[in-house]
Order: structure tokens, then sequence, then C-alpha cells
């Protein structure tokens, strides 16, 4: 639990700088909703990850793996320290896309090691410490790491960065050299080209697709009102101290509150209910930010809709990762489980840019309200549609089957 903890927290890190904190600092330099959304266009290795997820399923340990991703991470960290964001955004964007291809690859594998570690009913509590670790590392690099900066400046901003990353690539020298689950096939091994194309059938999968497209429509709605929280505290007339105060120490105690809730959850009530209480719930935490867009509760209103945006939404996350578990092969998790993750990468990018076009055009009071109806809608489909068989046959045979057994004791 240690090492997952560290492995997720080092995902969150980075990638909470470059959504939460630097578009935050754009406004701020004067940029426009439209360039800061155009920003999401560098998480593309996110998206396309699954296209090398085979190549992990299939060669190298996951420590190795694990060793070699973490300490470019902190290699890079250290590098940036030495730029600025005025005098070189141009490398600081190339930067974030290599950050993104690090950290991407770094989930595959942790993924993979996740699904081969933890039974069914240990998915609950590992996805409440996966989406926990996660969403701390997203404070610290959102909210902590952007207080330093109004406070230090750049470079003492990204020493600390590195110094974190550092830190979490301890435990991963403890862990057991495990071979990828895939290159213990007793058939002869495929060629490279051969594993790169094997992510195809892996998502034509009986099921998969329509699972696929209902995991899309579950975070689009959220996605969209979540994705310019930042610029839209900031317009407010919020300082960059208030922000980081929001996206840090209040932020990181309802990240974990959340995380911690949905754990329990999944883990006592099954997946059913878990994800419909998460999913309204997480919905109803972006009405507070469209009453705020219209005038209504001012700063207390913005640190409300924020408390209930991390608590609630850290419940349906956790209870979406535990259902994208259950529903992917542990013989290919690494690759079922990218798969996944991608759609989710690409509906919260569709979400960003959506987001930006009706902010900048419609006004924030229009995205929210927008927002609102998306993520209740996409709650009530996913629900529905596994209720009526649709998705990997795996993942009815734990749908209601760990509710049960969890009666049952």
């Amino acid at each position: 639990m240690l090492l997952l903890t560290a492995l997720y927290l080092a995902q969150g890190l980075p990638f909470g700088f470059f959504v939460q904190a630097l578009p935050v600092m754009m406004r701020d330099a004067g940029y426009s909703l439209l360039a800061i959304g155009a920003t999401g266009l560098l998480s593309i290795p996110w998206v396309l990850k699954f296209l090398w997820a085979p190549y992990v399923d299939r060669y190298g340990t996951r420590r190795r793996w694990l060793l070699w991703l973490q300490g470019s991470s902190v290699c890079m960290a250290a590098g940036l320290a030495a730029l600025n964001l005025t005098q070189a955004l141009p490398i600081l964007f190339v930067a974030m896309l290599l950050f993104n291809l690090i950290a991407a690859t770094q989930d595959i594998a942790t993924d993979g090691l996740t699904v081969r570690l933890l039974d069914a009913r240990q998915r609950g509590l590992g996805n409440g410490i996966q989406v926990g670790a996660y969403r701390l590392g997203m404070v610290f690099g959102g909210g902590v790491l952007l207080w330093l900066y109004a406070r230090t400046g750049w470079t003492t901003m990204f020493l600390a960065m590195a110094a974190l990353l550092l830190l979490c690539s301890l435990p991963v020298w403890t862990l057991r050299d495990m071979p990828a689950a895939a290159s213990m096939d007793k058939t002869p091994p495929p060629t490279p080209l051969r594993v790169a194309a094997s992510w195809w059938p892996r998502l034509r999968q009986p099921g998969m697709p329509g699972f696929v497209l209902l995991i899309c429509l579950y975070k689009f709605g959220d996605s969209m009102g979540a994705s310019l929280i930042g610029p839209f505290m900031k317009d407010q007339g919020l300082t960059l101290t208030q922000i980081a105060w929001l996206k840090g120490a209040l932020a990181s105690a309802t990240s974990l509150l959340g995380a911690a809730a949905g754990g329990w959850l999944a883990y006592r009530v099954g997946r059913r209910a878990a994800l419909l209480f998460g999913g309204l719930t997480q919905t109803a935490s972006l009405v507070l930010y469209g009453l705020a867009a219209i005038g209504i509760g001012g700063y207390p209103m913005i640190a409300a809709a924020c408390i209930a945006e991390h608590v609630l939404g850290g419940i349906a996350t956790v209870a979406l990762f535990t259902l994208m578990m259950d529903a992917s092969d542990p013989a290919h998790a690494g690759t079922d489980y990218t798969l996944l993750a991608c759609v989710i990468v690409i509906a919260q990018g569709l979400a960003s840019m959506s987001a930006a076009a009706v902010g900048q055009f419609l006004g924030y009071p229009i995205l929210f309200a927008s927002s609102t109806l998306l993520s209740g809608l996409g709650c009530a489909i996913l629900v529905v549609a596994i209720n009526r068989g649709v998705g990997p046959a795996r993942l009815h045979t734990i749908w209601p089957r760990v509710r049960n057994e969890i009666g049952a004791a």
C-alpha cells in the first residue's frame, strides 16, 4: 500500500502542476482562455499510451520500468528549475509533453501491477488509495507548488517538485522484481509488430466498446466543469495565495476524505451504489460553482464548491476506477486498464476544449449549467446500461457478486 501510494502520488504531482497551477499562472500573465485550453493538447501521451501499453505488459519487469521512469521525472523537474514562464514558454510546453509521456508510461506499469496484486474485494480499498494519493499529488502540484511559486519563485518551486518525486521513488527499491504477466505466456513470443497491435483485439473484446462509451459519458460532464475552475477563481478576483490555499490545504484534506469514503463505499455497499451515489453528488458540486458564477455567495460559496468537488468527486472516481479494474483481464491488465484510462483522458480533453469555448463565448454560468446536466445524465446512463448487461462478461460476475459476498459476511 505504501508503494502504491508513492507511485500514484508521483503521477499526480506534475500532472496537478501542469493542469491546475500552470493555467492560473498563464491567466495571471494575461493569456486567453482559448490559449489555456489549448495546453490540453499536450496531454496527448495519456490519450495514446495504449499504443505502447502492450510492450510494458510483455517486456521487462515492473521494478525496472518504474525505477527508470521515476528517475527521468526527477531529472526533468530539476532541469526545469532553470526556466522562466515568461521567457521560455515553448520550452516549458515541450517539457510538459515529455513529463506527460513519462507519467503515462509509469501509469501503465503501476496499474498493471495494481490489478495483479489486488483481488476483487481489495480493489475498492486499493482504488481509494490510488485516487487519494493521485489527488494528493495533484494538490501538491496544483496548490502547494503554486503557493511556493507565489512566495519564492520558479526555481525553488521546481526544485521542490524534484525533491518530492525523488522521495516517491524510494519505495520502488523495495519492490520484488515482478515480470509482466504477458511475458510469462507459454506460447512463442510474438513479433514486436504484433505486440504493438495487440491493443486492438483487447478493445474488440465482447462488451468492451459499449463499456468504453459508458465511462466516457460518465466523466465528460464533470470534467467539462472542472477544467476551468482555476481560471474561474482568478476571474472572480481571488489572489494566487487564496487559490493556492483552496487547491492546497483545503483540497488536500477533502481529497483524502473523498478517496477514503469512495473506497469504503465500493468495499461495503458494492459497485452499483457507489457509482450512483458518487456520480450524482459529484454533479451536485457543480451547482455550487454555478451559483458562485452568477454572483451568489462569493468566496464562501467558492470554498464550499471546492470542498464538495474534492470529496464527492473522489467518491465517484474511486467507484469508476474500481469498475475499470473489474473489467480488466489480469493477464493483460496493463493494456486493458490503459485502454479504459485513455478513454477518460479523451473525455477530459474533449471536455476541456468544449469548456474553453463555452466559457469564452457564453460565460461561466452557462458552462457550469451545461456541465451539470451532462454529468447527471452520464451517471444515470452508465448505471442503467450495466444493469442491463452492457460491458465485458467478467464485469458482470463481480457487479452483483461483491455486494452479495459482503452482505453474507
